[in-house]
């Protein structure tokens, strides 16, 4: 029952933090996008008001024309939309989700002995303390260097560097598959965190002094504008990270670091891309192709390198019963999939129940190598064929 129940709060939380993901995502992307948008207003009373940019815009059957003040407004509205439920409601999601699928069980899914033995106590801690410490030494970076001279370039280069680090330190430590979950979880905690500690507190003491009848000091909103043009470099790692535990060929590579932190600088260079592409069509700046080509180009190569060598025939029978696969599937499966266990609420533990998840068995064990899990029973190749031949063959159990 607790692997039921705990199969169902993993679906209805990752369906909650797609859905969030997205709303936040969204409203992140367009903002950037109408930043990036913005011309001279050509009415002058909109002058007058202090409006500093303005988009006229088609879509969904209206026209709209939002504007951006310089700096206050004459007035603020009696209903001020805020933009910050949808980023706290993605962090909380995801950590949840974080917990009961990773840390709920971290001998199994945390932990690869292979990588580094020790205790799921430890292995925990270590997780969190990456969420806490990359958020901490970031926001040390922004806050030294953010407001000096070049300060966006010294501070890029060295979250490029801090990054890379965390990458590189996360795949000695864990199991391919959660290493990079944690990079991942480990950005998106720092994306929600400047939302929460900057972004928001700085837009707060802004309406705060406007109904004061203060001046606003513009140091809020350049702190502000600062933390969520991270964000939006930090989208396209994370999502790459959130899938990745879909495709081990990437996680499970010798070298699994430098393909996580290769993945990552691809999708931050097309970010950037489109970023100045809104740009480029008002005549701000150069084509940006260099950013998508640099990207594509890392992709390409990452491609090329991680190509399977080319796979030894092993020898395997024309037909495989179910009698020649069952002393494979008690070594490797049932250890998991058996009465004391049922790990997804799968057993492997009778030929009906083989017969019954053979689709699936095939997909896991063949196909996508997932299982078992770290292959952390061992399993060969030579067994892994004696599975697909056994399944093309009807994946018979008489």
């Amino acid at each position: 029952m607790e692997t039921y129940l705990l199969d169902w709060a993993n679906l209805l939380l990752r369906w909650l933090h797609v859905i969030v993901a997205i709303a936040w995502i969204g409203s992140s992307f367009y903002f950037v996008f109408l930043d990036s948008s913005l011309t001279p207003p050509e009415d002058e009373q909109l002058k007058k008001d202090g409006v500093s940019g303005e988009l006229w815009a088609v879509h969904g059957g209206g026209f709209y024309h939002p504007v951006k003040f310089a700096g206050a407004p004459p007035k603020l509205p009696g209903h001020l939309h805020w933009f910050y439920w949808e980023s706290y409601s993605t962090w909380l999601s995801g950590f949840a989700l974080f917990f009961i699928s990773y840390l709920w069980s971290p001998s199994v899914y945390l932990i690869d002995p292979n990588v580094m033995a020790w205790s799921p106590a430890g292995a925990i801690a270590a997780a969190l303390a990456f969420l806490v410490v990359f958020w901490l030494l970031y926001d040390a970076i922004c806050r030294t260097l953010g407001q000096s001279e070049n300060g966006d370039a010294k501070v890029g280069a060295l979250v490029l560097v801090l990054v890379c680090v965390a990458a590189y330190a996360a795949t000695q430590m864990f199991a391919g598959r959660a290493a990079f979950l944690i990079v991942g979880a480990m950005i998106a905690t720092t994306m929600s965190a400047n939302v929460f500690f900057w972004i928001i507190p700085g837009q707060r003491t802004v309406v705060a002094d406007i109904q004061a009848g203060r001046p606003v000091d513009p140091i809020h909103g350049k702190r502000g504008k600062q933390r969520s043009v991270h964000n939006t470099y930090f989208t396209l790692p994370v999502l790459f990270s959130m899938l990745s535990n879909h495709y081990s060929f990437t996680y499970t590579h010798e070298y699994n670091g430098v393909v996580l932190i290769g993945m990552m600088l691809a999708g931050a260079a097309i970010r950037q891309f489109f970023v100045l592409r809104h740009g480029f069509k008002l005549g701000r700046n150069n084509h940006p192709w260099p950013y998508a080509a640099v990207g594509v180009l890392v992709l390409l190569a990452l491609i090329v390198w991680l190509k399977p060598a080319p796979v030894q025939a092993v020898a395997v029978p024309d037909t495989v019963s179910y009698a020649q696969l069952k002393p494979v599937i008690e070594q490797r499966c049932v250890m998991c999939h058996g009465e004391a266990l049922a790990s997804k609420n799968v057993r492997l533990d009778s030929p009906e129940a083989v017969k019954l998840h053979a689709q699936t068995v095939y997909q896991q064990v063949v196909v996508t190598k997932l299982m078992p899990m770290n292959n952390a029973t061992g399993i060969t190749d030579a067994e892994r064929a004696l599975f697909a031949q056994w399944f093309k063959g009807g994946a018979q159990v008489d």
